[in-house]
């Protein structure tokens, strides 16, 4: 199971978790991962100004855009860079 923490503070939010949140659903659908993936929304975690930041099977990444947020999901769930 790989859960995906994605911080929903108004910064993160605003910044690019917005498109990162709507890419890991569609990824997670596309795929049938629904099994295989958690998400939680989280607020402040005291690194707003290097957001978007999301957290990944418990490591935080940060500055994350759409393209890192798919390489960050094919990493977690070996899918290789299915599109």
């Amino acid at each position: 199971m790989c859960e995906i923490g994605i911080c929903l503070g108004s910064s993160c939010f605003a910044r690019g978790n917005a498109e990162n949140l709507r890419v890991i659903q569609e990824y997670v659908a596309a795929r049938g991962l629904e099994d295989r993936v958690t998400t939680v929304g989280h607020l402040c975690e005291d690194h707003c100004s290097r957001g978007p930041n999301l957290i990944v099977d418990g490591t935080m990444h940060h500055s994350v855009d759409a393209a890192a947020t798919r390489s960050l999901l094919d990493s977690a769930l070996g899918e290789g860079g299915l599109p």
